[in-house]
């Protein structure tokens, strides 16, 4: 047998839901429904109807029943097979095990009757029954029924615990009188009904499935935006993460051209998101909206300029129409897509006619119209125009106010597949062409908020099918699946005529609706259709991208076969005397650090058995030399941590694994120098320095580099190398720098030797080399004799005159990347300085940078905090402390070192120089232009014996000329905050020196009727207002002071309260309002329309409070804002 399940298991979490009938004592028994009547297995239509009801939705293809007499049931083999009958044109029959498949029960199942090979691709979709009887008492028999697809692979489907052995046999088989095997026989019944498969996938388990086989398309539709993503010019481009139209070409591509399931991760690169957001739920509304933006800016100038907004840009108009008089405001914007309420609406229809709903703007809510004062007015919105691909966002998350908290609405909500657009236009509207449209998507988000499934059905062809898209499968789909079954409420009727309760596979809960509904929709103008999804023959994707994609196929199957022999070759260096001629630094060349192409050594990839002798021919060929004048030297880590030539490598037979155990440094890759010689002897043979050793061993030629300092440009280079004996002195290779300097006979220079970064000695003229204790490797440095007054030109102008000096420079040079703290204020760049610099000097050289009008004496810097990239506290104008210490604080304060980046800093251009800052306090402000509705916060500067009306001037300073005018600035009211709560009015007087460094300050123009003198103090009186979350301790927001009335009750308050905020409509019902105590964890007095507030503010130490959800409550946990490039 290929396959037999295990037995049936019935989940005990569904044991609780299981139906249970409830007869009440009062009623009559006689309404108690009869029992069903008892059915005799041999009437098979009736056991049909009552244990295989049809399934609903799926079409009958065919359907048999077959009746098997199972005779000597003890005397049958182990298995055994029932007669073979026909349905759907396929063999079938059972499959018997008498004694139990290994378990202690009877085990039957369903199985195809093909005798031979199963036909390829042969399926056929059963629900079956298999039904065990009693041939003399029919009404005594067992059931049960199943469905599946059965093809080759799952050749056999059923039950292998289909009755307890031990009870088969028994006198009674449960409430009946008789056996169920009576004298060793009974029947069995098999009924086996085929379903038609529209889709391909009914029952299908997805093993071996291939999507782009099975489903024959590409897995995207909408070509005229796929057409204009391929107009975008990415030629030049070769970094995916850096353009979002790229990543998106080549994600296009290959979802055209592969042949396996593609990875988006190119593209959620390319929004700058992290694997942490990849598995966050982002808002679909803002990367639609962002990723359209930059697509928009990535067309600009190409043929496909336009396409975006044609395809996906409506408009919409906002207006306020007054009712009495001619007089009309409107707006018209453009939309990429609907916000539709799903709350309180049935249908699209529905939610539409409330998008469009007018609203009276009439009593104390008037409209102030230009020239006719206030005015009774009907305020909407109404479309101008639809896009040709329309995308609607189905609002099924809302804020429950009881539950206070995000829930999802699961409520039904129909939307057509044909729907004409016409009625929600405005009167002026273009009507040339029809506004119908088709429904060719439908996203669908399964489970609740905390936990769900999101996959899409997609309609791609005019009058094609629909197809599910679910992660890396695409199936075909019944329009029912695509469409009714996403409406979302009350999950479908049972056949018992009851509705199941649903448990949610994410969530393990229990409902009664369904979970999986439509959250978004995308309908496209029938008109536009045949633009919109032209054929794939009109969509040719831009050449480049398939030279691309073979480069990229090549380089990956070549780092592949490298993985495989990884173990078979090996890395070395090697470096010529090119690049140590190239080089300015320490050392011969830059071994570890790159510093540019010129400098860099080239590494080579070899096999390990090579012998050192190919190598040398492999390294000649590559770089263009002469193998003959080429010698490899093994570079060695000396104790003092130079890297220098150690010994040439003699034995062209070794194998260059064993030269690099042998002569190499163990703890890094294999490096060489290779020494090229253009000397030959009397025969014409190319010979190296060493070999003209005389007979005194103690005296044998070493090979020295030569750097040569020169002061004028102020470079430190290499110059080439040459060969010395050890017994000469600094006089003896004199000539050999001249030769190598081109240097007439007579020219002055001094030698210093590079023993290691910070040690360059000169060398002395009366000393051996061997003396100096200098080797093989060694580096010369020389650098030319000048007059005094030569040389106090070179200081005058700023350079360095000895060679040690210039060590020190590049010892201690560093590069700083420098940023403005605001990034409106300036621009990003890159400086090469030295650590030892103090901030005097640090500012000059950035002002240099940022140009002449940039006073340096007005730079601050501030250190850059390395988890997240925000600025620290700033850096003190001290002139001890050099960039080193700025970048790298001291042991001293360890902890801020380690959380703090070395290699940057920002910076600002105060209006004052630093010095003058020492007399001033920074204060951070936050302007309230329009009530509650709008934010500005400003850092001013203000004298620290200045007062509240000095923070104000500046303010006015801070802000675009006439923002504040001198009537608004003389009624600027002022006040502090802690924790949300008005700490304290300031008065204009009020010393800055005593504002507290904890506070938050707001400053606004102060309302009419509120200002000194204003007020009447009889029967008005200002309070603080507050905003908090459910708990008075939960504050947020921006509190402010309200004018309470004398006997005003709070219906009315309500009104003015709705003016001096700017929340209205829907937004103010939500708010309930309170009188809190001034305790922190005091108990709200929530308010009436009818309560008099006035009454109820029984002291100077309560607040009106209101209770309303914090727009940040959760931004906490929330990513950044999507950036994509």
């Amino acid at each position: 047998m290929d396959h037999a399940p295990s037995d049936m298991a019935i989940d005990s979490e569904y044991d609780e839901k299981l139906d249970v009938a409830e007869i009440p004592g009062d009623e009559s028994m006689d309404e108690v429904e009869p029992p069903e009547p008892q059915i005799r297995a041999d009437d098979f239509e009736a056991i049909k109807k009552r244990h295989m009801p049809l399934l609903d939705g799926l079409e009958v293809e065919a359907e048999a029943t077959d009746t098997w007499t199972i005779e000597n049931w003890r005397n049958l083999p182990k298995r055994t097979n029932g007669p073979v009958f026909h349905s759907g044109g396929y063999p079938w029959r059972v499959l018997f095990f008498p004694q139990g498949n290994n378990v202690d029960h009877a085990s039957f199942y369903l199985e195809h009757g093909f005798q031979d090979k199963v036909p390829d691709d042969w399926y056929a979709c059963a629900q079956f029954m298999l039904t065990l009887w009693n041939p003399n008492d029919p009404t005594v028999y067992v059931t049960h029924t199943a469905n599946h697809r059965f093809n080759g692979e799952e050749a056999d489907w059923g039950f292998t615990r289909f009755a307890e052995l031990r009870k088969l046999f028994q006198p009674r088989w449960e409430d009946r009188d008789r056996p169920m095997v009576e004298n060793n026989s009974a029947k069995l019944t098999a009924y086996v009904r085929i379903y038609k498969d529209p889709t391909g996938v009914l029952w299908h388990n997805f093993i071996n499935y291939d999507s782009k086989k099975e489903t024959g398309m590409s897995l995207y539709f909408t070509h005229a935006f796929r057409k204009a993503v391929y107009q975008i010019p990415t030629e030049d481009e070769d970094d995916s993460k850096a353009n979002s139209g790229y990543a998106l070409q080549r994600l296009f591509y290959l979802l055209q051209s592969s042949d396996s399931a593609v990875s988006t991760n190119e593209l959620t690169r390319a929004f700058g998101w992290d694997s942490r957001q990849i598995f966050e739920q982002q808002d679909v509304q803002e990367l639609s909206r962002v990723l359209m933006e930059r697509l928009e800016d990535r067309m600009k100038g190409t043929e496909a300029q336009d396409a975006l907004g044609k395809m996906f840009i409506g408009k919409s108009k906002t207006y306020i129409k007054c009712i009495n008089v001619d007089a009309e405001s409107f707006r018209i914007e453009d939309f990429w897509d609907i916000q539709l309420n799903v709350s309180g609406n049935e249908t699209l229809d529905d939610s539409f006619r409330d998008y469009i709903a007018v609203e009276t703007m009439d009593g104390e809510n008037k409209y102030q119209a230009e020239g006719y004062g206030l005015q009774d007015a009907k305020k909407g919105v109404i479309f101008e125009s639809f896009p040709e691909v329309l995308h609607l966002q189905l609002k099924r998350f809302e804020y429950d106010f009881n539950r206070d908290t995000m829930m999802k609405i699961n409520d039904r909500y129909e939307f057509p597949e044909i729907w004409d657009a016409s009625p929600y236009l405005s009167e002026e509207a273009d009507r040339s062409e029809p506004w119908i449209y088709r429904l060719h998507g439908v996203l669908v988000h399964s489970g609740d908020l905390n936990a769900g499934h999101y996959y899409a059905f997609l309609k791609p062809q005019q009058d094609g099918e629909w197809y599910r898209f679910d992660d890396d499968r695409v199936m075909k789909a019944l329009p029912r699946e695509a469409i009714s079954d996403n409406f979302g409420g009350e999950a479908s009727p049972q056949a018992n005529g009851q509705t199941a309760a649903q448990r949610n596979p994410y969530t393990r809960t229990w409902t009664q609706k369904r979970s999986n509904n439509a959250y978004m929709l995308v309908y496209i103008r029938e008109s536009r259709l045949n633009n919109i999804l032209a054929t794939d023959d009109d969509v040719r994707p831009p050449e480049h991208l398939a030279e691309k994609f073979a480069r990229e196929k090549l380089h990956a199957e070549k780092l592949r076969k490298d993985r495989e022999e990884a173990h078979l070759y090996m890395e070395v260096s090697v470096a010529t005397d090119k690049q140590f001629k190239a080089f300015q630094g320490f050392d011969i060349v830059p071994w570890k650090d790159f510093v540019s192409e010129e400098t860099q050594p080239k590494s080579f990839r070899v096999q390990r058995s090579m012998s050192v002798e190919e190598f040398v021919a492999h390294v000649a060929t590559d770089m263009g030399l002469e193998v003959n004048k080429c010698r490899p030297w093994a570079i060695v880590n000396r104790q003092n941590g130079t890297s220098r030539p150690d010994r040439p490598l003699s034995e062209p037979e070794m194998s260059i694994e064993d030269a690099a155990n042998r002569y190499g440094t163990k703890s890094t890759n294999f490096r060489v120098w290779m020494e090229v010689s253009d000397d030959k002897d009397k025969d014409g043979n190319v010979v190296f320095g060493d070999a003209y050793t005389g007979d005194n061993p103690a005296n044998r030629p070493i090979v020295l580099f030569l750097k040569h300092f020169d002061v004028e440009q102020q470079t430190l280079f290499g110059m080439g190398h040459f060969y010395a004996l050890q017994q000469d002195k600094a006089a003896d290779i004199a000539p050999y720098v001249l030769k190598i300097m081109g240097w007439p006979v007579g020219t002055n220079f001094k030698m210093f030797e590079e023993i290691k970064h910070n040690m360059i000695e000169p060398i002395k003229s009366k000393q051996t080399l061997a003396q100096s204790e200098i080797q093989d490797g060694d580096v010369i440095t020389v650098q030319r004799t000048f007059s005094e007054k030569e040389l106090s030109v070179f200081a005058a102008a700023g350079k360095h005159t000895d060679v040690r000096e210039f060590y020190d420079l590049l010892l201690h040079k560093t590069k700083v990347k420098f940023a403005p703290k605001n990034t409106e204020d300036g621009e990003e760049f890159q400086l090469e300085l030295s650590k030892r610099m103090n901030y005097t000097q640090l500012a000059q050289k950035v002002a240099e940078h940022l140009g002449p009008d940039v006073d340096p004496t007005h730079i601050r810097f501030c250190p850059v905090n390395a988890t997240n990239g925000r600025p620290k506290a700033p850096l003190r104008h001290v002139t001890h402390h050099n960039l080193g210490a700025m970048l790298t604080p001291g042991f001293q304060t360890y902890g801020q070192a380690l959380n703090q980046r070395h290699d940057a800093l920002y910076y600002e251009v105060l209006e004052v120089s630093l010095s003058e800052l020492e007399t001033r306090k920074v204060i951070k402000v936050t302007w309230l232009p329009e009530g509650l509705a709008k934010e500005e916060t400003y850092e001013v500067l203000v004298p620290k014996n200045g007062t509240i009306a000095d923070i104000v001037a500046a303010l006015r300073r801070k802000t675009p000329a006439g923002y504040i005018t001198d009537e608004m600035a003389g009624r600027v009211r002022v006040y502090e905050t802690h924790a949300c709560k008005i700490f304290k009015e300031c008065a204009l007087t009020y010393p800055v020196a005593n504002l507290n460094e904890f506070i938050q300050l707001y400053a606004e123009p102060t309302p009419e009727g509120e200002f000194l003198g204003e007020i009447d103090e009889e029967n008005e009186y200002l309070v603080p207002a507050l905003h908090f979350d459910k708990e008075t301790s939960k504050t947020h927001g921006v509190p402010f002071l309200f004018l309470m009335k004398k006997g005003e009750i709070f219906k009315d308050t309500k009104e003015r309260l709705s003016k001096r905020t700017g929340i209205k409509g829907k937004a103010l019902e939500r708010i309930k309002f309170a009188v809190v105590p001034r305790s922190s964890y005091a108990k709200a007095d929530y308010l009436t329309d009818d309560d008099i507030l006035w009454d109820k503010m029984t002291s100077g130490e309560t607040s009106l409070g209101l209770d309303h959800l914090s727009k940040t409550r959760n931004n906490w946990n929330r990513a950044d804002s999507i950036f994509i490039k």
